[in-house]
């Protein structure tokens, strides 16, 4: 049985569904391309860089579920396959033949910096449409990528 969310529109409802899906395909994409960068990071201050991409990869992966439950909510389908997500995902496909941190921290800025737009598109197409709560999930994953590309650039100083 559906859960019936009072006050949103069947628009505002398929438009959150697509946004979260979206994003929620990119967000998983990230999410393996930190782990890829974890797994192979080498260089000076490597122990510092291998435990920012820790931080930043369990970051992403707080607002993942949070994306999938609201689009349960919506009574969608959040779609996480491997498979779908290669084909949904508009992240940049990852290198796999770099191990200097900062050649690492430099691939994953420019993702998160994708990222970080396409959340704040998606904030203000759900708020259009009529739907605060997954425009504020939105917001605040949009607040840690910020934060977390932050840490990042700090990093290349």
């Amino acid at each position: 049985m559906a859960v019936e969310l009072k006050g949103l529109s069947d628009n505002a409802r398929k438009t959150s569904i697509s946004e979260l899906n979206g994003r929620l395909a990119d967000s998983i994409a990230l999410v393996l391309a930190v782990k890829q960068a974890h797994w192979n990071v080498k260089g000076r201050n490597f122990i510092a860089v291998h435990e920012l991409f820790d931080t930043i990869h369990d970051n992403l992966r707080g607002h993942i579920d949070v994306m999938a439950e609201r689009v349960q909510q919506l009574d969608g389908v959040a779609i996480g396959t491997v498979q779908k997500v290669a084909g949904a995902s508009g992240v940049a496909e990852y290198p796999t033949d770099m191990t200097k941190a900062e050649d690492h921290i430099k691939a994953l800025c420019e993702r998160y910096r994708d990222h970080g737009e396409k959340l704040r598109s998606a904030i203000d197409a759900t708020d259009e449409a009529g739907d605060a709560d997954t425009a504020d999930i939105f917001t605040a994953a949009s607040r840690s990528v910020d934060k977390d590309l932050w840490f990042m650039e700090s990093h290349l100083e």
